[in-house]
């Protein structure tokens, strides 16, 4: 468990993890504009940035929202997924690119600026990839003129500006890297708010210099993101922008399939755990683990509802051990989804704590303090200082006696500070 005493510490945690993997460029420029559907105020920052393999690949994945309105870059890359070769992504914050006039056309005409700019050296199609606010337009003459100063930028020393500036609202980036092979496994992430995801979180890139054939790379992205990505809420709204992007350059020797399964797999859980420890106002980390389930998806079910209910968040985020709470969304999703649940057969604990067993509360006096102390000794300071004090989860373990099989979802709480950033997010 990682503990950071200043920003500073934390970026040069980051930094000893920002190697790029062989094969591999990134670049980030900034450009100031004013959004058209809110002429007359200030200036907006937008920042660009692109992701490059030195040559076109055919081993890349991605995975995208399940989201009924879809961004343009989403329409856009699923299409492109049918491509023989791809080489890299060009991203955008500020805008995320929703049902807007020309989304895909202007997409497609940022995208061509760029590789233009690029002389040669880009020679496959790029993802396009944009995250912000829903219904604004792109700011294309800004971006079209920033394409020559991007593309100048290229650089392969570290990955950590890219992780920087594809941030919105979140309070720090976050960048993780792990061995494979001879190789390096690395990814960068952002999100912090409207995210249930159903397929991903917000936006995730994921590199590696690591030979990996491409239908394997298909089949292995898809796992990793159930596992992970999957099953994280913030607050339970799914974007319409969510996207896992995997890319390989081929540059090492590839290894066998398990062994890049379990490099992923711990790639995106920690990436995805970043992920809500850095959501919008969160004060707490939640960790629900629920055994005993009839199956997999009934199990990521009773978590998601407890992590998702707003009385137990914000019981959580006040350091009030009102397990009550637990329990009232426990018993609704079960009511709700026709589980018959013996409520003598559940068992639910709060840290080291029992808290309800044998179809009753174990709660007495000591023990209410001992977990408003375990509360207060997992929080997080809010507002966040721009980065993560420790990495200490609030863990709830639920049994529910229904059959063998189990989940594990992450949460935040529910705190002003979300509710603050929202209701500013525009203005």
């Amino acid at each position: 468990m990682n503990y950071f005493n200043s920003k500073a510490e934390y970026l040069d945690f980051l930094e000893s993890l920002s190697t790029l993997p062989e094969g591999f460029r990134t670049a980030v420029h900034s450009l100031e504009f004013s959004p058209k559907e809110k002429q007359g105020e200030s200036a907006a920052t937008m920042k660009m940035t692109a992701l490059v393999l030195d040559e076109p690949t055919a081993s890349f994945a991605a995975v995208f929202t399940k989201n009924s309105f879809p961004g343009a870059p989403v329409r856009i890359g699923r299409k492109l997924l049918e491509e023989p070769l791809i080489q890299g992504v060009l991203i955008n914050n500020k805008i995320s690119n929703v049902c807007t006039p020309r989304g895909e056309e202007d997409a497609r005409e940022i995208l061509s600026a760029f590789v233009k700019e690029m002389q040669g050296e880009v020679k496959a199609p790029l993802f396009p990839s944009s995250t912000g606010v829903i219904g604004w337009s792109l700011p294309v003459n800004e971006m079209i003129s920033a394409c020559p100063s991007l593309a100048g930028k290229l650089q392969n020393k570290t990955l950590l500006s890219a992780a920087q500036s594809i941030m919105t609202t979140d309070a720090y980036p976050k960048l993780r890297s792990v061995p494979l092979g001879t190789g390096l496994l690395s990814g960068i992430a952002k999100g912090a708010g409207m995210i249930e995801p159903n397929m991903a979180t917000m936006l995730s890139f994921l590199i590696t210099d690591v030979s990996i054939p491409r239908d394997v790379m298909r089949r292995v992205l898809p796992e990793a993101v159930e596992t992970s990505f999957n099953r994280i809420s913030i607050d339970s709204d799914q974007s319409t922008s969510d996207s896992v992007m995997f890319f390989s350059s081929n540059k090492k020797a590839e290894v066998g399939e398990e062994e890049l399964k379990k490099a992923l797999e711990l790639l995106c859980s920690d990436l995805s755990g970043d992920i809500v420890r850095n959501g919008e106002g969160c004060g707490h980390v939640i960790r629900v683990c629920v055994e005993e389930a009839a199956s997999v998806s009934q199990a990521k079910g009773f978590a998601k509802a407890l992590v998702n209910s707003p009385l137990s968040k914000t019981a959580i985020f006040g350091n009030d051990p009102n397990v009550g709470r637990f329990v009232q969304a426990i018993g609704d999703y079960a009511g709700n989804h026709d589980i018959s649940l013996d409520e003598r057969n559940v068992r639910i604990s709060l840290g080291s704590e029992v808290i309800y067993e044998n179809g009753r509360f174990e709660l007495d006096s000591v023990k209410e303090g001992v977990l408003s102390q375990y509360l207060k000794d997992c929080a997080l300071p809010t507002p966040s200082p721009g980065y993560p004090a420790h990495e200490k989860f609030v863990e709830i373990r639920i049994c529910l006696g229904l059959g063998q099989d189990g989940a594990t979802v992450l949460g935040s709480d529910l705190s002003y500070e979300y509710v603050r950033e929202n209701a500013d997010y525009r203005t």
